[in-house]
């Protein structure tokens, strides 16, 4: 049970601290778009140090898949897994909302950039953002699964690259999505948000999950292979 609290605690600071930054520090501009990324990157980093010895860091489902699907993981742990990372997700969530009705603080609800939700309509509608999502996902997780790997991963230094990866990933995506590449951080702020944001959930629930399970079937091809 320890591990499954800690991919809730985990996934709720990524959410609460990545989505709180967009909220309040705004994505409008440059300064704010890099802000934003830096600190979803920045959670990713201290949580990987904090939790990654009790449950390995996924705190998202689309690593979870990837790493289930690798064979590293039982998929009874995955379920685990994934129930924790949800809703710690939407414990972020709601906190978000609470945080916005008690200070007045900008973050109206309905709107897809109210409570750091993901939107559709900057990537064209719901095939660009899926598009976009499933590329972006595919491309964060392989680090995850590289940097990770037993015999070739980056050892201590991985929760470093995996953080600085999804910098990245939020500086190309941000603009366009909003920058999913996890359920659990999408679902969350979606539920309280309302309106388009949760019209639109499903997309930043499947295409990232595609884009995990598209990651680990390319990592199986360039793992070492067992002797």
């Amino acid at each position: 049970m320890k591990k499954y609290f800690a991919e809730c605690l985990g996934t709720f600071v990524l959410t609460f601290l990545g989505c709180g930054t967009a909220m309040f520090l705004g994505c409008g501009d440059t300064a704010g778009v890099v802000g934003t990324a830096i600190a979803f990157g920045l959670a990713v980093v201290a949580m990987a140090y904090t939790i990654g010895g009790i449950s390995g860091c996924h705190i998202n489902p689309a690593i979870t898949l990837g790493v289930a699907l690798s064979g590293r993981m039982s998929w009874k742990d995955a379920c685990g897994y994934w129930v924790g990372q949800f809703i710690g997700g939407i414990i972020a969530g709601a906190l978000l909302l609470l945080i916005v009705n008690v200070t007045g603080a900008p973050g109206a609800m309905g709107s897809p950039e109210g409570l750091g939700a993901n939107g559709v309509a900057n990537a064209g509608g719901v095939g660009g953002a899926f598009l976009v999502e499933v590329i972006a996902t595919f491309l964060f997780v392989l680090v995850v699964l590289g940097t990770t790997d037993g015999k070739v991963g980056a050892g201590n230094l991985a929760g470093l690259a995996i953080g600085l990866s999804l910098i990245l990933v939020h500086l190309v995506c941000i603009n366009l999505t909003g920058t999913s590449v996890n359920p659990a951080r999408s679902l969350g702020p979606a539920i309280f948000a309302g309106g388009d944001a949760l019209k639109d959930v499903w997309v930043f629930i499947c295409a990232p999950l595609v884009g995990g399970a598209l990651s680990a079937l390319c990592w199986k091809c360039l793992a070492p292979k067992e002797k």
